[in-house]
């Protein structure tokens, strides 16, 4: 089976002035297959934020190598919606304006960015919040958000950083409902930093983060 997301060797170093660098991956290598679902779990300041970020483009890495798609979207634990604009504005975000052709996926049928919008918001139960704006959403209800801009152009990958991180218990629990509804059946990969169980155990597997490598 094809590989989605890997790395090789994957080094990161960061430098402080008057300092020695700080290894904080120390060669990593990892792969994730299509449809797979990965936790990746560890202390704070073990590097799982910096890990994700390179996998995703974010950040670069001192040295080895990553592999990953052109197409993936993000989750991150602030949310990161743009204020100024309405939530079917900020799930559009991503498509740029560009049209998308999901014809194997829906019978031939061309779906501009606005209607695949709606229809993920309405999927995650937004669907008569389309004119609101974030400041008039709960934190829960902005992470729906979030779920649903990551996947608007239909991603291959889904990198999500502590998605339930800024949640209480119940309101995380259905967020994590939604994660594993919208990617259940599909060929999306996602692969989740967490200090979450209960995040970790939709997940097919679960890495721990721990001296720089993962296990």
């Amino acid at each position: 089976m094809s590989v989605v997301l890997g790395t090789i060797d994957l080094v990161k170093r960061f430098k402080l002035p008057g300092q020695n660098p700080i290894e904080v991956l120390k060669g990593v290598n990892f792969s994730a297959k299509p449809g797979e679902k990965v936790a990746i779990i560890g202390r704070s300041g073990a590097g799982k934020s910096t890990l994700l970020n390179i996998l995703g483009g974010l950040e670069r890495q001192t040295s080895g190598t990553v592999t990953r798609p052109e197409n993936m979207g993000f989750v991150f634990q602030q949310y990161h919606l743009m204020p100024e604009l309405t939530i079917v504005e900020n799930v559009m975000l991503p498509t740029m304006g560009h049209r998308f052709d999901r014809t194997a996926k829906n019978g031939g049928v061309l779906f501009a960015p606005r209607r695949r919008a709606i229809e993920l918001l309405e999927k995650v139960g937004l669907g008569d919040r389309l004119s609101h704006l974030p400041s008039e959403l709960s934190g829960g209800e902005q992470q729906r958000v979030a779920l649903a801009r990551a996947l608007v152009t239909d991603p291959s990958l889904v990198l999500a950083d502590e998605p339930t991180g800024n949640l209480d218990a119940m309101t995380g629990s259905e967020i994590l409902r939604i994660l594993s509804d919208l990617s259940a059946g599909s060929d999306v990969t996602l692969v989740m930093v967490t200090h979450s169980p209960e995040a970790a155990a939709i997940c097919d597997r679960v890495l721990t983060l721990e001296n720089g490598l993962l296990h």
